[in-house]
Order: structure tokens, then C-alpha cells, then sequence
């Protein structure tokens, strides 16, 4: 019966059915994301004596793979989880489907399975939003008059950022101070552009939330207040200056 409720938890949350990779063993099922068809859960009737359980009657389990070492340590501690039969130990687990564990803990492990296993492109798209500085550069483009003519541009794709995103523009010198708070409204935007100085691949589109006086986030004060040193690529945004910048 649990299995059945592991099939249907599987087919509403991700829309996945369930896969028999092994013609010889019909009974073992595996689950595999849609783009890069890597396995997240494989179910498997074994012997209890091959689980190290003093019965030769067959226990369902399901192998989910656990990424975090320290995470995977603590849950083989619990009653009905214990390293993976017949798979890599260091990082899956194998949970039994007898009810031993509940089925709200089984979920959540399918889940952390899910996520450990997606592809880049999937890990990206699903993490939560995030805010960066990024910086640029008078000498090649003029963002303040850009941003006088329209409240959305075009700017240089970065890596790593996402639709939803917050972006701080930081202009470079003479200005040298953080002077605009943007939104990302598209991303991976096809672009071809190569020259001594820059190359950009892909575009994505920002939109202008606020503007920002030119004395109040400087380069000195982000280095003196914020520890940061130098802003020569996409980075992430410190918490304290966060809540300074979205508190004025």
C-alpha cells in the first residue's frame, strides 16, 4: 500500500511515472527526471537478512540519493533508514516502505532526492530569488542616460542569474557608488557581441525599481561599512547592506 501512495506522491508532485529499467527484475522501479533521465528513487524488494535485519522476508525500500554527508549521517540513525542496498553508500540511503517511516518523512526525502539529482538548468530555475551587485562601466555604456530614456534595458547576461532576481547596478568611476535597483524580467536572451574589451553571449532584460543618490551607497562606504572590496563581476549582496539598501 505505501508503495502505491510513494507512485502517487511521485506522479502529482513531479508528473513522473514509474520507469522498469531491468527486464530480468520487473519488481524494481525507478523514477528519472524528464530532462536528464537520472534516476531519484529506485524501489526494490530485499531480503531482510540482506538489510541486516534478522528475517529472510521481503522488505520494500526505496534508494534516494542525500547530498549533504553530515544530513545523510543523522537519517541512517533513524529506525528504517540505513545506508543504500547495492548502491553508492557515501550518498544514498535506502528507506523502508513498511511503515516504519511515515509517509510525510518518505515524502520529504523523495523530495531532497528530487533536488540532488536535477540537472544545473532545473537546480537554478528552482532555487528562490536572489539579489547581486553588478557592475558598469561608463567608459563602454552610459546606464544613467539609459536609464533616463527607459525604465527597462537590455544589459549583459550574468551567470547564474535568473528571472525575479534583484540587481544593483554599481557605476564605475567617476560616479563609484551603487545608483540603481533593478528587477530581471527575462533572461538568456540570444546575443553574439566580441570585442577586445568585452564579449557577451546572451542578454537579459532589467527593469528600473529605484534610484539611489550617488553619496549614499560610494565605494567607500561599501568598503568601510560592508567589506566590500571590489566590484568587478556579478557578486552576491551582504545582508546588512540588503536591508540598508531596500530601507532607503
Amino acid at each position: 500500500m505505501l508503495k502505491q501512495v510513494v507512485f502517487d506522491h511521485i506522479r502529482d508532485q513531479y508528473g513522473i511515472e514509474p520507469d522498469y529499467p531491468f527486464e530480468k527484475y520487473p519488481e524494481i522501479v525507478s523514477f528519472r527526471h524528464k530532462d536528464n533521465n537520472k534516476w531519484f528513487g529506485l524501489i526494490m524488494n530485499v531480503s531482510g537478512v540482506k538489510l541486516g535485519l534478522d528475517t529472510t522476508s521481503f522488505i520494500p525500500v526505496i534508494n534516494l540519493k542525500i547530498d549533504d554527508p553530515v544530513f545523510r549521517d543523522i537519517l541512517i540513525e533513524q529506525p528504517g533508514i540505513i545506508p543504500a542496498y547495492h548502491m553508492n553508500k557515501r550518498q544514498w540511503i535506502s528507506v523502508f516502505l513498511d511503515g516504519t517511516v511515515p509517509m510525510e518523512r518518505v515524502a520529504d526525502l523523495i523530495d531532497a532526492s528530487y533536488s540532488a539529482t536535477a540537472s544545473k538548468k532545473k537546480k537554478q530555475n528552482d532555487r528562490p530569488v536572489k539579489e547581486w551587485i553588478i557592475p558598469s562601466n561608463p567608459k563602454y555604456y552610459d546606464v544613467i542616460k539609459a536609464f533616463e530614456k527607459a525604465d527597462e534595458i537590455d544589459w549583459k547576461q550574468g551567470a547564474g542569474i535568473k528571472t525575479g532576481d534583484t540587481i544593483y547596478l554599481y557605476v564605475g568611476a567617476p560616479v563609484s557608488a551603487i545608483l540603481y535597483k533593478c528587477r530581471v524580467t527575462e533572461t538568456d536572451i540570444p546575443y553574439n557581441y566580441q570585442d577586445k574589451n568585452l564579449t557577451i553571449k546572451a542578454l537579459m532584460k532589467i527593469k528600473l525599481l529605484k534610484r539611489y543618490d550617488k553619496n549614499q551607497f560610494t565605494f567607500k562606504i561599501l568598503n568601510d561599512e560592508y567589506g566590500i572590496f571590489a566590484v568587478r563581476g556579478p557578486r552576491g549582496v551582504p545582508f546588512s547592506l540588503s536591508e540598508a539598501l531596500n530601507n532607503e
